[in-house]
């Protein structure tokens, strides 16, 4: 495919790797920062135009390419994984723990600080739902009520905490994160099965009808690129 500046997508893509390779190399110096921009157009020999045609926001922009370079490693590890005898939650922990070795901890520790700003927050949150979106793609979430959003707003709950953890973790082999995965997700386990008992007491079923009609009005997004939260592959 060809753009209207002549650069396929191919070389685009390779263009972006190349300037987020470059700023890598500066961010745990400078923060994802104008000193980062500058540092990776130099580094890079690309264009300050097509830099900033492919970045318009620049520093933000080049951050937001890390963590969805991180989506689509995780991504990627989880097809390839054999996941046919696990358990469903650890499945979902394997996940998240794939998310989290597949970035540097200095690089996100930056981008945290980045995405604390009230002018970036709402990025923030968009990249977190859409990290939780593309799990529960990739595992195979079919569900089209309520549940669509439920399971990504948990799931986007449990990712923040162990981020924040991982980010002060200084045990061997990130076990402290790993153990703390594992708690995050047996609460939601219970939660959810404390909604399952809830639904089916007899003397609550005629309390919650009304309730749980109303849930089901709400069906989960079609196919939109304009819809907030739904993860693709950046090229």
């Amino acid at each position: 495919m060809v753009e209207k500046s002549g650069k396929t997508t191919s070389d685009q893509a390779e263009l972006r790797d190349a300037l987020l390779d470059a700023a890598l190399l500066h961010v745990v110096f400078d923060g994802w920062s104008a000193a980062t921009w500058q540092a990776a157009l130099s580094d890079s020999g690309v264009d300050r135009t097509l830099a900033e045609a492919l970045f318009p926001r620049r520093a933000l922009d080049l951050a937001i390419a890390y963590h969805q370079r991180g989506d689509a490693e995780m991504c990627a590890k989880l097809a390839a994984a054999d996941l046919a005898e696990m358990r469903f939650r650890d499945r979902v922990a394997l996940a998240v723990r794939y998310r989290l070795e597949a970035v540097d901890k200095e690089a996100v520790r930056r981008g945290a600080t980045l995405f604390a700003l009230p002018q970036n927050a709402g990025e923030g949150s968009k990249l977190i739902w859409g990290t939780a979106d593309a799990i529960w793609t990739v595992l195979g979430d079919t569900s089209q009520d309520v549940n669509w959003y439920s399971k990504r707003a948990t799931l986007s709950a449990v990712y923040s905490s162990t981020v924040l953890f991982w980010l002060g973790d200084d045990s061997p082999e990130q076990e402290a994160t790993w153990d703390f995965l594992d708690r995050r997700i047996d609460n939601v386990m219970q939660f959810e099965k404390l909604k399952a008992t809830l639904n089916k007491n007899p003397l609550l079923k005629p309390l919650l009808a009304g309730p749980n009609w109303l849930m089901g009005q709400i069906k989960a997004p079609k196919e939109r690129d304009d819809l907030p939260g739904r993860w693709s592959p950046r090229v």
